[in-house]
């Protein structure tokens, strides 16, 4: 490993669990144990506060999951997922958590795991793309914001358009747009927002509005208004 540091955030519900794994970790001086947390919303305010490079989190926990966690953050760390159950481990790498550990949680497997975390931190020099967390029943993934065609608005929720999925997500398509960089991301009307990368064609739209020809078929209305905004930012 690198004489890079982790910087750790253990969140585990259990008191002994996570001092059982501060003890194992103690033998790792490549690790900084930042803070604790017993619950996914304490975890949460945590993630907000603190630079950290790894999660060392608990599944089940009262109050919201890890999975729960994980989708509530705008940008997650490294995830090693420390457990006693053993049925969330698929669900767990669909989301590209480094490793999958079931309690006791034994040296050698958390030192394996650990070294690749540095490996994968190392190895980033500078921030990598920016992801989000989407879960839509019990499928989970990690998505690129780069790898993004569409917000759709359903309500209190977004449908996502990635690939050839279209997960919905626990969040509103005004909430969202809060986050988005809005150098890569335009709302196009009240229900969409586009990824400018995405655009394959510009054309006329009704009332003086634009027609966005994305990749594939979908063609999205912009309003007149957001057309102004539009030519204006894009020199059109």
């Amino acid at each position: 490993m690198s004489d890079q540091v982790l910087r750790v955030l253990i969140v585990d519900d259990e008191r002994l669990a996570r001092a059982e794994l501060r003890r194992l970790l103690a033998n790792h001086k490549e690790v900084e144990i930042v803070g604790e947390a017993a619950s996914a919303a304490e975890a949460m305010q945590l993630c907000a506060q603190l630079q950290l490079d790894l999660l060392l989190l608990d599944v089940q926990m009262p109050g919201g999951s890890g999975f729960d966690l994980l989708a509530a953050l705008d940008q997650a760390p490294e995830v090693i997922f420390c457990t006693a159950y053993d049925q969330y481990a698929l669900q767990a790498f669909a989301v590209n958590a480094l490793d999958y550990l079931q309690k006791p949680v034994q040296s050698v497997r958390l030192a394996q795991a650990l070294a690749r975390a540095g490996a994968r931190v190392a190895a980033q020099p500078v921030p990598p793309p920016r992801k989000i967390f989407i879960r839509d029943g019990e499928r989970c993934w990690f998505v690129a914001l780069a790898d993004i065609t569409l917000f759709e608005s359903e309500g209190n929720y977004t449908r996502v358009h990635f690939g050839a999925e279209q997960a919905l997500m626990l969040r509103s398509l005004n909430q969202l747009e809060e986050k988005l960089d809005p150098a890569q991301f335009f709302r196009a009307n009240r229900r969409q927002i586009v990824s400018l990368a995405q655009i394959a064609s510009v054309a006329p739209g009704d009332g003086d509005g634009l027609r966005l020809q994305l990749a594939g078929d979908t063609v999205i209305e912009v309003s007149r208004r957001r057309a102004q905004q539009f030519r204006a930012e894009n020199c059109l």
